[in-house]
């Protein structure tokens, strides 16, 4: 629950930095009423626009789905790294 709360948080920071739900709905390719229906749900935002979102705000995909995108993931060896050092371009 607590990755679903912050993920919603970190939704209407989005929001906030780009400006209105229109322009939301802009970056993702989807109707204001879908943005707004996510706000007034408390949904996070879906999967599919994580990365276009996080480009246009600069808010981070670990923010905005903690649960698909964890901050420390686990490599071979066992010891954690940020997600962002894997080198995947």
């Amino acid at each position: 629950m607590e990755h679903h709360q912050s993920a919603f948080i970190a939704l209407g920071q989005a929001i906030d930095r780009l400006g209105t739900q229109a322009a939301m709905a802009r970056i993702c390719g989807v109707s204001a009423t879908a943005v707004w229906k996510w706000m007034q749900d408390k949904k996070p935002l879906p999967p599919i626009h994580v990365l276009a979102v996080e480009a246009a705000t600069g808010i981070s995909r670990h923010d905005l789905r903690p649960d698909i995108y964890p901050r420390d993931v686990p490599n071979s060896s066992g010891e954690t790294a940020n997600s962002d050092q894997t080198g995947a371009a």
